[in-house]
């Protein structure tokens, strides 16, 4: 049976860059899930805080909106470390 898991037991592998990415900005969870709001994604606080620690599935819409919000490309929020 396949599991839909990291080898570390994260359901997204942009969680850890994402994390990273809005450290660099200095601003909040709460900030960044309003920047997502405004590029038309629905997440909260929460949301993005179980993206982070690996919770949570992270959409392909959601990913390339992410991109957006830090000015990247989607290939650099799904870079493994």
């Amino acid at each position: 049976m396949f599991i839909n898991k990291t080898t570390d037991g994260r359901n997204n592998v942009c969680g850890k860059n994402i994390a990273q990415f809005r450290l660099a900005l200095k601003i909040s969870q709460r900030e960044l899930a309003d920047r997502m709001q405004l590029v038309g994604i629905d997440l909260d606080k929460n949301a993005i805080q179980r993206i982070e620690c690996g919770k949570r599935f992270v959409t392909d819409i959601e990913i390339i909106a992410f991109a957006k919000v830090f000015e990247t490309t989607f290939e650099k929020l799904l870079q493994q470390s």
